[in-house]
């Protein structure tokens, strides 16, 4: 393996010459600011054998790019120990980016948010850069308002993240009611009234946003009320509205239930989608059942939305977590990474 080294002004400039140069097999292996944090010099490694199918040791790339990012003929290839450095924090940072299907430019602001705090460790490197790049909060810090709207694609996870949230309230020594909109899904009802019947809190049906309204008054003295929205079409409009008439005539605060294990690209589209009617707040539900998370990150960059109490089992009693900044980064490189990687 052989490694050469890249000045550029940002961390994205560095990563597009790296790959320009390398190709995508190219890992990052040590970074440092230089001109007092205005520029970043980055080194990288790709095999002796790459994916253009040539050996490299017989015949390396003939260029370097200088300071002044121009292509010079006396490029000096160094020699690299892979034993030695192939643990670096950004090495590892971008393995789990990888790992994790997070988008390039995620992946590029992660990435530079790390090589700016020139930290050691790469678990705290990536939760650092997590509490700078997304906001973490729990379900009563992210509003003033006490009745809450969760919505999302259908089998996200809603009626029973609502079951949840309510039985962590009542736990908690609050009055509770559990109102649901989803009255067409088979079973739908039934499953959320067992939860109900548990937890001796009133489950009201709605059929339309002024049942919904009607509803909030007649229970204006509850602590707080939770909605069950059906698992609507994102992509159809005509379904997007009605999410919307309910949010804008009852003045909930809208949850967005995301699977953990969605796809990056697809949790994107979803999250734009509802950040544009409102959204604010993610609930990452199956934790437990995913080993890949970019889509999280890619739904919370997107719609610029903060991470919220996540579904960790299908337990209603004790199935939430707070999903701060340490968790996720405990997620995204899990202790078991240091085990493999040193044994």
């Amino acid at each position: 393996m052989r490694l050469k080294s890249f000045n550029a002004k940002t961390m994205t400039e560095a990563m597009k010459m790296i790959r320009d140069s390398l190709g995508e097999d190219a890992i990052i292996v040590a970074t440092r600011e230089e001109a007092g944090g205005r520029s970043v010099n980055v080194t990288a490694a790709v095999d002796s054998r790459n994916g253009y199918g040539r050996d490299l040791n017989k015949g390396a790339p003939a260029f370097e790019i200088g300071k002044n990012q121009a292509a010079t003929s006396d490029s000096k290839w160094l020699q690299y120990d892979e034993e030695e450095d192939s643990h670096s924090v950004i090495e590892v940072v971008t393995e789990a980016m990888i790992q994790h299907g997070v988008p390039e430019d995620i992946t590029d602001e992660i990435l530079s948010s790390v090589t700016v705090m020139g930290l050691e460790e790469p678990h705290i490197a990536l939760l650092a850069a997590l509490e700078d790049l997304f906001s973490f909060k729990s379900l009563r810090d992210i509003t003033s308002k006490n009745h809450f709207l969760f919505i999302g694609p259908p089998g996200a996870g809603k009626t029973l993240s609502v079951a949840k949230h309510a039985a962590q309230f009542v736990m908690d020594g609050f009055s509770v009611v559990v109102v649901t909109a989803d009255t067409e899904r088979a079973g739908g009802v039934e499953q959320l009234s067992a939860f109900t019947r548990i937890l001796d809190v009133p489950l009201i049906r709605v059929h339309s946003a002024q049942d919904l309204v009607n509803t909030l008054d007649e229970y204006s003295d509850i602590d707080y009320i939770f909605v069950d929205m059906p698992g609507l079409n994102p992509f159809d409009p005509s379904a997007i509205n009605v999410i919307d008439d309910y949010i804008v005539a009852s003045g909930c605060e809208p949850i967005l239930v995301l699977p953990a294990a969605t796809d990056s690209y697809e949790s994107e589209d979803l999250s734009k989608i509802y950040a544009s009617i409102g959204v604010k707040a993610i609930l990452p539900t199956r934790l437990d059942m995913a080993r890949r998370y970019g889509g999280l990150l890619s739904a919370a960059y997107a719609g610029r939305l903060s991470f919220i109490e996540a579904g960790v089992s299908q337990n209603v009693v004790g199935g939430l977590k707070d999903l701060t900044a340490q968790n996720l980064a405990k997620y995204l490189i899990p202790s078991t990474y240091y085990k493999d990687q040193h044994k």
